[in-house]
């Protein structure tokens, strides 16, 4: 058995001193198979402990249903590392923020009207606990204490920034105790009165985020923290994360490799966020929302030590030289990035219209008010709205809000877009005496919030209604299109261009040991990707800045590969570009 705590202003691991030197790795944004090649990276980059959030949203998606395996085994992730000798913090929430759908937390706790999140409600305190227990079924044989590599756990997530309900955190660290997670715990805030005022409490080791500015921080931190507690950057914030219609973010002046040094100089420690970002497959990116909703991109590169594909940038090589010089005995460096290949054009052959295959894709329901995403079970991707109106009228489509973003078709042909906070077409309706008009509402959900002002006002799809002036529409017909299964699609030859919204297919012949590859769409507008039925995520080329997907390796194979778009707003030229390059904007 193993023990880890501090004494004065010094984390101690089984009796001797030690200064944490931690990278932030989210198993699930990388895939399985590069884990190894991740962890190994990071311990040779001279770091000793690895962290990791614990996403509750897909571990839970459907209430009561729980999934720990592939791209989930967090079991399995933990144990890698501790096979290369790196100790681990995990941080469970159950918010995360992250940049991730909702913070972490799953979609279908929205449908809980009365419901209040975060705070010593019983109802999501009997959600919280329950997915807890599993997590804690999990990291229970896996902490220092029973023999493990598990030092710390984080309980909550930068709770100053969303609230101060202290009862609902010492509850947290009171629930952690009695089931066994005798590890450090600790909290972590941004370094400012407000933010610790609200999310601190005592009796928890207090740690803060920040990317600049340490010793400003940590001064800051004392007046929080006595002599006898050790300091911590739980996040430094080594670059940033990109969101859609902006510019790729890269860190000027790239000074992290001297704040690093001067963080261990005085004696603290810090948690690298990210070292690895990784990337948001399939719909899993979250959104800010202050003044403006802005969704992140698919890519989380992060601008970090390792890219989005795992490659070694020269950040790596000048941490790396840091670690040597506060730490002995560093591994030496073996590690590789990883081989990439350009496949090259690939023409799509095959179309799969979406209004032609609804009934492949989704059983509909029917309603007289319009049902949220949630509502309909449709925790990420689309849900179509369809209602008809037989009397004579012209009026304005009216939709308020509009979560996220809203492709309006009559009678079958497309009239206009309706983008939450970007975009608002005049739609007008016209209804003669004796026809009938169809309305179809496409709504793409562009990723819930995860941090701002609106964390409990992030339901998706129709929220309240649509209108026609001031007339609100009833009699709705409702599909949701979550795009998990989408192998029932009725495929024809493609022979028609700017088909609109549309699946493209077509197969990849790889004739040797697949490689990473990046997927290029300049000539498609928006939608996702499927790799051998793997979701790989959004591609936006007209909002920018992300214009390629990463394709890991693991997701190909030797022979024919399915490759599937699904592109919104159609194209004229089908054809995708397989480069062995990535372009982030």
């Amino acid at each position: 058995m193993g023990s880890f705590g501090y004494i004065k202003d010094k984390f101690y691991l089984n009796g001797e001193p030690i200064q944490i030197l931690s990278g932030s790795i989210h198993y699930f944004r990388t895939v399985p198979e590069y884990w190894q090649d991740r962890l190994l990276k990071l311990k040779q980059c001279g770091f000793n402990t690895v962290e990791t959030y614990v996403c509750w949203n897909l571990h839970e998606r459907k209430e009561g249903v729980f999934d720990f395996s592939g791209i989930l085994d967090l079991g399995r992730f933990i144990d890698m590392a501790n096979d290369l000798g790196l100790l681990c913090i995990i941080r469970p929430g159950p918010y995360i923020c992250a940049e991730w759908d909702y913070g972490g937390l799953p979609s279908w706790l929205l449908t809980h009207r009365n419901m209040h999140i975060r705070c010593m409600d019983d109802e999501f305190l009997k959600y919280e606990t329950r997915f807890l227990d599993k997590v804690f079924e999990i990291v229970r044989p896996r902490l220092i204490t029973n023999g493990g590599n598990i030092i710390m756990m984080q309980v909550e997530n930068e709770y100053g920034s969303f609230g101060n309900d202290h009862e609902y955190i010492r509850f947290l660290a009171d629930y952690y105790r009695k089931n066994g997670i005798d590890c450090q715990l600790f909290t972590s805030d941004g370094p400012s009165d407000f933010f610790f005022g609200g999310g601190t409490v005592d009796g928890l080791l207090k740690t803060a985020n920040f990317g600049s500015a340490w010793k400003e921080n940590f001064d800051f931190m004392r007046a929080y923290t006595p002599e006898t507690e050790p300091l911590m950057c739980s996040e430094f914030w080594e670059g940033w994360f990109d969101v859609w219609y902006e510019p790729h973010h890269r860190r000027v002046p790239d000074d992290v490799a001297q704040i690093v040094d001067g963080i261990l100089s005085a004696g603290g420690n810090v948690n690298f966020y990210m070292f690895c970002g990784g990337t948001n497959f399939a719909f899993n990116n979250g959104a800010n929302k202050f003044e403006t909703y802005t969704p992140q991109t698919t890519s989380y590169d992060y601008d970090a030590a390792l890219t989005e594909s795992g490659d070694l940038t020269k950040r790596f090589f000048e941490v790396r030289a840091v670690a040597e010089k506060h730490f002995e005995n560093l591994p030496e460096i073996t590690v590789k990035d990883t081989p990439k290949k350009a496949y090259g054009d690939l023409k799509l052959t095959e179309i799969a219209k979406l209004f032609q295959n609804l009934g492949n894709l989704s059983v509909p329901v029917k309603s007289s008010h319009p049902k949220t995403m949630e509502e309909l079970g449709a925790d990420f991707g689309f849900t179509l709205y369809t209602t008809e109106i037989d009397y004579p009228i012209e009026a304005p489509l009216i939709i308020d809000p509009i979560r996220d973003r809203a492709l309006v078709f009559v009678n079958g042909e497309f009239k206009g877009i309706k983008e939450r906070d970007k975009r608002d077409d005049e739609i007008i309706i016209k209804c003669k005496r004796g026809e009938r008009v169809r309305i179809d509402i496409l709504i793409e959900n562009l990723g819930r919030v995860n941090y701002g002002t609106e964390m409990a006002d992030n339901e998706k799809g129709l929220v309240r209604s649509a209108r026609l002036g001031q007339q609100y529409l009833f009699g709705w017909t409702m599909y949701p299109l979550t795009m998990d299964d989408i192998t029932k699609l009725e495929y024809t030859n493609l022979s028609e261009v700017n088909t609109m919204p549309a699946f493209y297919r077509a197969e990849l012949e790889i004739s040797e040991s697949p490689c990473d590859s990046f997927l290029r769409l300049d000539n498609f507008h928006k939608g996702f990707v499927k790799i051998n039925g793997f979701n790989i995520g959004r591609y936006w080329t007209d909002a920018g800045p992300q214009k390629t997907l990463y394709v890991p390796a693991p997701l190909l194979k030797e022979g024919k590969n399915e490759i599937t778009v699904f592109e919104l707003h159609g194209s004229e030229n089908p054809i995708i570009t397989f480069c062995d390059q990535p372009d982030l904007g």
